[in-house]
């Protein structure tokens, strides 16, 4: 396929755009009854244009009048090449400045200047206009850029105009297919036999006949029907195409334009960004902090307002780094061009790039456009860094992590391989493709250290913390899977010593001092002597030297070695009883198959105070199993 390209028309009302296209094309692109009876374009107009040498243009015609720029910089958006179109008998006119201040805040960069209506001029009056025309243009992306006289009514300079076009469009790169689908929808409406349509400019990816896409930011599903590329049928459009999508029962209701056409789960709405923001010479006065503002990227209007970071006000000509908060949802990723225009006496003051789609919250001082600064530059690992360092525990998804750094699977793969392999980044979740800075985790693990610590000094003769506990005392944002991943990497460091589920430092040891020693063989000989009818350790407290915090903390050493056996809450059998008994139960079941509860107390010859506890402890260790009133062995 040859290359195609998209060229946006710019300029001040009735300069002449739409006649123009008719006079390249042969399409009268104002369709609306309106814009006929007021001679004046109000919503964008499409036409396309076959050139000589193969390439095909599409045209996106914008309204001139200043109450329609937001329709202008909807338009312009996925535009390669722009017509500065400027009249013979007007010159350079409040929206020819506008429009064009808009396409460099768009980072347009391709473009040629046409000065309509000569036909109602002379040579001299002419010559005066380009003068003018070119002093206006120095310091912009056009000034070296070619400037052509035409006229729209007798055909003069349409040739060369058409030869200059064709040497533009061989000046500019075909758009990659890929990346992230993404249409930004100009226009919707309803076709009878078709359904519902949309339009828009394809900014990046592709997309074929039958894919499943997501109208963001609501997050409807849909199914494509039928695909239209500069209005002739196709199978599937690319990035850089005029496209028309056919949805399968969508209704119209259910898509607005300023919505974005994608591929299901792949991006995410957001009410803040942080921008790298170029305020213009031509606002006149300074901009405040939270100053409301009318965010334009895509083809979306929202309202907002501006938090600036690292100063009181920015002045006309200066940049920053400032955060947007808007009042209603926008889809965008790092790189995408905005332009804000004041809320009131509405004229362009300022645009730029997004740098992230999903900043935190700044507050004022907290935060410092130098620890911001590795996302305006170009070194991707730092943009990475930056958003690991940002997300602390939580960790960052892969498909964020596109969203964030505007790449593409392959290239992003590439860097985090090499972040993974120097250990900067540490892959948490494997089926989510969830990722944590590797700073983090070092940081996670002495925070797991200090904890253990502490346990161990407060409980020194407990072998450990459970899993459990240990996970509850960590940070709030911290996963099953890298808690997991952390005490794994810490048992494997040689850090952490893991026994069934209880953690302890590999450093601690359990040592009994004296007293506590002489408390042990206390209370040993206490449960040995007593057999199956021990007594309740609340009422063994009483009889033990020592106080019940150190008498307890011995107790529960006990029962990690192993050489008392919790049966229920306060009641603890020496487990020579509990072998013997459970020795006996077994022979008893494997002779007579079963067993009841008024038998088994026989067996013991001790109360249903100890009865009761004791048959169902043998339930609890899956030893035995209740089928009404009796219990077999669970094996059998």
């Amino acid at each position: 396929m040859s290359k195609q390209i998209i060229l946006g028309t710019a300029g001040h009302i009735d300069h002449g755009k739409t006649t123009l296209v008719r006079a390249l094309t042969g399409t009268d692109t104002d369709r609306l009854k309106e814009e006929m009876l007021r001679g004046m374009t109000i919503v964008l107009g499409f036409a396309s244009l076959d050139l000589p040498g193969g390439q095909h243009i599409g045209f996106v015609d914008v309204p001139g009048h200043e109450k329609f720029i937001k329709t202008m910089v909807a338009g312009a958006t996925g535009i390669d090449i722009v017509a500065l179109i400027i009249a013979a008998d007007d010159g350079v006119m409040p929206q020819t400045k506008e429009h064009l201040e808009i396409c460099e805040l768009l980072n347009v960069s391709h473009g040629l200047v046409i000065v309509t209506k000569i036909d109602l001029v002379d040579e001299e009056w002419l010559e005066l206009v380009i003068d003018d025309i070119q002093q206006f243009l120095k310091g912009t992306f056009l000034e070296d850029a070619p400037i052509l006289p035409v006229s729209s009514v007798t055909g003069q300079g349409i040739p060369d105009l058409i030869e200059a076009l064709g040497k533009l469009c061989g000046q500019v790169k075909g758009r990659s297919p890929d990346g992230l689908f993404r249409l930004p929808v100009d226009r919707v409406f309803t076709m009878k036999g078709f359904g519902t349509v949309v339009t828009g400019t394809l900014i990046s990816g592709k997309v074929c006949v039958g894919d499943n896409v997501m109208i963001y930011p609501a997050g409807i599903g849909a199914k494509l029907r039928g695909i239209q590329v500069h209005n002739r049928p196709a199978k599937a459009s690319t990035a850089g195409l005029r496209t028309a999508i056919n949805f399968q029962g969508l209704d119209k209701a259910a898509i607005n334009r300023g919505d974005v056409v994608a591929s299901p789960d792949t991006l995410k709405p957001t009410y803040m960004v942080d921008v790298w923001l170029r305020y213009l010479k031509s606002a006149g006065k300074p901009l405040k902090t939270r100053t409301k503002i009318r965010f334009h990227t895509g083809t979306k209007e929202v309202l907002g307002y501006v938090v600036l970071l690292d100063r009181e006000k920015l002045l006309p000509g200066e940049n920053a780094i400032v955060q947007f908060r808007l009042n209603s949802p926008v889809v965008v990723i790092k790189d995408d061009r905005f332009v804000i225009r004041s809320y009131s006496s509405i004229y362009t003051v300022g645009g730029g790039a997004i740098i992230d789609p999903f900043p935190r919250k700044h507050k004022r001082g907290k935060i410092t456009v130098r620890d911001m600064q590795p996302l305006i530059e170009e070194d991707m690992e730092s943009i990475i860094n930056y958003h690991m360092a940002k997300s602390e525990f939580k960790g960052v998804s892969f498909t964020d992590l596109i969203l964030m750094t505007n790449q593409t699977e392959k290239q992003l793969i590439q860097k985090l391989q090499h972040l993974l392999s120097a250990k900067k980044v540490v892959l948490v979740d494997r089926e989510n493709r969830v990722y944590i800075d590797g700073a983090a985790l070092e940081e996670l693990k002495g925070i797991t250290q200090h904890i253990l610590m502490e346990y161990h000094e407060q409980h020194p003769l407990k072998g450990g913390m459970s899993k459990e506990e240990l996970k509850s005392k960590l940070p709030a944002r911290v996963t099953s899977k890298l808690f997991n991943l952390l005490v794994g990497d810490m048992i494997k460091g040689k850090m952490l010593m893991q026994d069934k589920d209880t953690i302890r430092l590999a450093s601690h040891q359990v040592a009994l001092e004296g007293d506590q020693s002489k408390i042990r063989k206390e209370l040993e000989e206490a449960y040995l002597r007593s057999g199956l009818q021990p007594p309740y350790f609340k009422d063994l407290l009483k009889s033990i030297s020592g106080s019940s915090k150190t008498v307890t903390d011995v107790l529960f050493h006990m029962l990690e070695e192993g050489v008392l056996i919790k049966v229920k809450e306060d009641l603890y059998f020496h487990k020579t009883a509990i072998e013997k008994l459970k020795n006996e139960f077994i022979e008893h079941l494997k002779t007579h198959t079963e067993i009841t509860t008024p038998r088994f107390k026989e067996m013991t010859g001790v109360s249903r105070k100890y009865t009761i506890p004791l048959i169902e402890y043998f339930d609890s260790i899956k030893l035995t199993i209740r089928i009404g009133d009796s219990r077999r062995l669970r094996e059998h």
